[in-house]
């Protein structure tokens, strides 16, 4: 049965996509022209929205320029991976000045040895570190290597679970919805085991006799910003050391948590970390790396069985980038400002959510946040409504803060929210 509020919601979204239309016709053409070419007009699923997204057309610091000429304030950061913002000078500069050395050399060159030197010294269970092009493939990659460490150190050889948990995403073909229900029908199709996130309780059904790592994000990013206790991942840590299995952590986000990560801010240190995003400038990167003994099976010189393929992994703009981007822009000072303008943009968001009374919450830690509400239809409005007032956020709602975002930035969009959540909360009643 449709109730009252369920038709007021249907008409504000409806009149929100309706609005959007009228506002972005030069995106709403492009998307035409990308529709034929592209499936669903795009190549990366998550920047679709109803009723299409609009089309960037130049970005700096923390502004997007779209192609109707609207000035959007990015508060979604390129979902983590753009923390320094857009065209950050140093990287810029940097990677100028390297093309003149050629970028895809086909060889190995001294920038990647200063990169996992930086590396290696920046994360504390980080020994060694082997390269990669994003996320998706360091989450593989160290998969990979725990269960060929698990194999090689004499363990069952049925001994091939990989322990994850409910509403994780590593990656495009390492996702997964409701604990027991659906995933993501491209997972490669390893045999996983799948748990409820931050559930010390329920990690009696991860830990069965053929379990061999567990892959977990400290704090979930595109599972809604959500915390793990620092209890749960003890207890996760605890369980590993006593039953011979690995655990991995997906740092790809949240390693802009703290100088050395969420691992060194909840203190608790994981066999493989995996890392990726902002930590090349906003150039494609990813990295994985853990315990020298594990990551010895890449050594030919210490008969290491395993390789890894790559023509990209060591591109000598990614590896500058990086470098540039370690060396010079995230000391930790800086990460510890940008995630303390984070806890509060959070606390101020939900007080304007709260004194409103309307069904909506913020989670996150730091600078990676995420509103939430039972109905979606409330989350898609305040998307459009703060669109509309040139603040963009995630569809989902989630926002993950760079660098350039200011204190100004912070309050113009707790000033909007507060002043749709006012009147969300009338039509409401």
């Amino acid at each position: 049965m449709t109730t009252g509020l369920d038709q007021t919601l249907n008409r504000l979204v409806a009149e929100a996509h309706a609005a959007y239309r009228s506002a972005n016709p030069v995106s709403a053409r492009w998307h035409a022209d990308a529709c034929r070419v592209l499936p669903g007009g795009n190549t990366r699923s998550v920047l679709h929205f109803d009723p299409f997204p609009f089309r960037v057309a130049s970005a700096h610091d923390q502004v997007l320029i779209d192609v109707d000429g609207h000035h959007h304030t990015d508060f979604c950061g390129n979902y983590t991976a753009a923390l320094l913002g857009h065209s950050p000078a140093t990287i810029q500069a940097a990677v100028a000045e390297v093309l003149n050395e050629g970028w895809a050399l086909g060889a190995t060159h001294p920038r990647e040895v200063e990169l996992a030197q930086l590396i290696c010294e920046r994360f504390p269970s980080i020994d060694q570190v082997r390269f990669t092009n994003s996320g998706t493939e360091a989450n593989l990659m160290a998969i990979g290597t725990a269960l060929h460490h698990v194999a090689a150190a004499g363990a069952d050889q049925e001994r091939r679970a990989i322990g994850v948990f409910d509403h994780a995403y590593h990656g495009g073909v390492l996702s997964f919805g409701p604990h027991g229900g659906p995933h993501n029908p491209m997972n490669v199709p390893h045999r996983f085991r799948v748990a409820h996130f931050d559930d010390i309780a329920g990690l009696d059904e991860l830990f069965q006799p053929d379990l061999a790592c567990v892959l977990v994000e400290p704090v979930q990013g595109s599972g809604g910003c959500k915390p793990a206790t620092v209890g749960f991942l003890q207890e996760l840590r605890r369980r590993c050391d006593d039953t011979g299995t690995l655990l991995i952590f997906d740092e790809v986000m949240t390693s802009r948590l703290a100088f050395g990560g969420a691992q060194q801010r909840f203190d608790v240190m994981p066999d493989l970390t995996t890392l990726g995003k902002y930590l090349a400038g906003g150039m494609t990167f990813g990295a994985f790396g853990g315990r020298r003994d594990i990551m010895a099976a890449f050594d030919p010189s210490a008969e290491g069985s395993l390789t890894q393929a790559g023509t990209f992994n060591n591109n000598i703009v990614s590896m500058t980038a990086a470098i540039t981007a370690l060396r010079h822009e995230l000391d930790a000072d800086t990460l510890g400002e940008v995630n303390a303008r984070g806890d509060r943009l959070r606390a101020d968001l939900q007080s304007a959510f709260t004194e409103a009374g309307i069904g909506a919450w913020v989670t996150g830690l730091g600078s990676m946040l995420c509103v939430h509400s039972d109905d979606d239809r409330l989350v898609e409005l305040y998307f459009h409504a703060m669109l509309a007032e040139g603040l963009y956020l995630a569809r989902r709602g989630f926002m993950a803060l760079s660098k350039a975002v200011t204190d100004d930035d912070c309050r113009r969009l707790v000033d909007a929210t507060a002043e749709w959540a006012a009147e969300i909360s009338g039509n409401e009643r």
